[in-house]
Formats: structure tokens, C-alpha cells, sequence
């Protein structure tokens, strides 16, 4: 596995299914700061239609409209439907995720916490969601709101740092002591 933070500004990513498992996945996206993710649903649920809004494709994409995209996830649909637009999707050099199908994915979603500009990620290599979703209920305990201050404020520290014209290791050096003196990684027990 390699992990990767993607900006969904320089991608395009789309979702192609049609039903709570897409609505899953695009609501996910939008978390991300994907807010242009594309929906391509031949016979979509009412919610999902209604949260795709403008960008609600009423069609499976073709191999024109998968040529646009960057990175597609595919889940709700029959087996062999989401076989054959995976396989035309790689050939157009697409990275393709197929929900719960590991070997017919180029990459794997990760079970994920986000606390604004702090994001951590927990995988499996898709061998086991569960445990993945499990880690991650943990990490929610201990990386709670709070850590949405405690990000602006070490940035902006950063920030004073550089321009005060200290090194990056004498910068990490002082993350690492104010991250200590607070406390800021003693979690506490989940149940």
C-alpha cells in the first residue's frame, strides 16, 4: 500500500451506483473538500439524486465520460456491471475502486477520522473493514474536536517559527515538546 492525501481540486472523482452504500461514499467525498465529486446513477435512490444535486449524471459512465475522470469508486451496482466499468475505466488509465471487491480495486478507502486540517487514516488493505472501522472508533476518542484548535495553533506557531528564521528539525524539535508538556497524545480508554 502507498497512501496518498489527493486535492480533490487537481482531480476529478466521481462515484458510479445507485444506491445508500453510493450516498456513503459521495457524502464521504464531500467531507474531503470534494465538493464537485460527479454521481453517475442509471436508476438512483431519491436521497441520493437529491444529495448529487448538479452533479447527478442519470447514466452509467461511458468511456467518454470515464476518459474525464481521475478517480472512480463503484459500488450498488450488479457484479458484472461494475466488472465491465472497472476494466474500461483501467484501460483509460482511471484508478478504480470497487466497494468491497478488494482485487478488483487499484486502492482502498480508508477508515478515517477528520478533525479539520487533521486527518488520520486507518486500512487494512481491504482485508478487514471492520477492524479498520473498529481502530478508527478509537482514534475518535482520542483525537477529539479539541484537535481543531490544537491544528491552528501549532500552524501558526510553524508560521512564526520559519519566519523567525528557525530550522525545520529545531521546529519539529518544539512541536514535539509542546505536544508532550500538554499531554496532547494520552487518549483516553475506549469501551
Amino acid at each position: 500500500m502507498i497512501p496518498l492525501a489527493l486535492d480533490p481540486k487537481y482531480v476529478q472523482l466521481a462515484v458510479a451506483g445507485n444506491g445508500a452504500l453510493a450516498l456513503c461514499r459521495l457524502l464521504a467525498l464531500r467531507r474531503g473538500g470534494a465538493d464537485g465529486v460527479l454521481l453517475y446513477a442509471d436508476a438512483p435512490e431519491p436521497e441520493l439524486a437529491a444529495q448529487a444535486g448538479d452533479y447527478l449524471r442519470p447514466a452509467l459512465p461511458d468511456a467518454a465520460a470515464l476518459a474525464q475522470l481521475h478517480v472512480l469508486w463503484i459500488t450498488d451496482l450488479p457484479e458484472d456491471i461494475a466488472a465491465g466499468l472497472a476494466q474500461t475505466a483501467r484501460q483509460l488509465r482511471v484508478l478504480v475502486n470497487v466497494e468491497d471487491v478488494p482485487a478488483a480495486c487499484d486502492f482502498h478507502s480508508m477508515a478515517e477520522v477528520r478533525r479539520k486540517d487533521l486527518l488520520l487514516t486507518v486500512s487494512t488493505n481491504g482485508a478487514a473493514p471492520g477492524l479498520a472501522r473498529g481502530i478508527r472508533r478509537g482514534l475518535e476518542a482520542c483525537f477529539g474536536p479539541e484537535w481543531d484548535d490544537r491544528v491552528d495553533e501549532v500552524a501558526a506557531l510553524r508560521r512564526d517559527w520559519r519566519a523567525a528564521g528557525l530550522t525545520m528539525p529545531e521546529i519539529s524539535r518544539r512541536i514535539e515538546a509542546l505536544m508532550a508538556e500538554r499531554c496532547w497524545l494520552s487518549c483516553p480508554q475506549p469501551h
